[in-house]
């Protein structure tokens, strides 16, 4: 059953971070159209100069729980790499449960009202001409929390699972 959870979690991020990587060649295009009215044509846009920050917040926030779906956030190789696979699942579930879920809980506590004012207040760019809906791009911290958070369990999961594989 938990491995089941864990594979409905892993499915979830990996559908999400495939489609979030387009943004990448979203934002490219994007900035180059923003270099080209510029610099070619002398005309600017801020609307559009936000877009493609903003877009680079979505593809790290949402992105996250697939980073860490496939293992490729930052970690202290020499603490890691050259070990044992129960030692690599031990440091997994301790960096988990002592890092990372009270790090995204401390995150999840201190964005929620900041998220909730930009909703209530519908805010937008502070700048003339800029985005609308700045409460949209906020939104992207509790996703963050909750996509990461939920591959965590996924990771806790499964090194469980394989931490107990690796004793018997």
């Amino acid at each position: 059953m938990l491995q089941k959870f864990a594979n409905a979690i892993d499915r979830l991020n990996e559908t999400i971070g495939r489609g979030v990587s387009w943004l990448v060649l979203l934002m490219v295009c994007i900035a180059v159209a923003v270099v080209v009215l510029r610099y070619v044509f002398d005309i600017g846009f801020v609307w559009m100069q936000e877009l493609y920050v903003w877009l680079h917040g979505v593809l790290f926030t949402v992105g996250a729980g697939y980073t860490l779906l496939h293992d490729k956030h930052v970690r202290v190789d020499v603490l890691y790499a050259e070990r044992s696979d129960k030692y690599r699942h031990i440091i997994n579930i301790c960096g988990t449960v002592f890092l990372l879920l009270p790090m995204l809980s401390v995150i999840a506590w201190s964005s929620f009202p900041y998220v909730m004012k930009s909703w209530q207040s519908f805010e937008s760019s502070y700048q003339v001409g800029g985005m609308k809906g700045v409460f949209v791009i906020k939104t992207m911290l509790l996703a963050f929390c909750v996509l990461l958070g939920l591959q965590a369990v996924s990771v806790l999961i499964r090194s469980f699972s394989k931490e107990r594989q690796d004793d018997g």
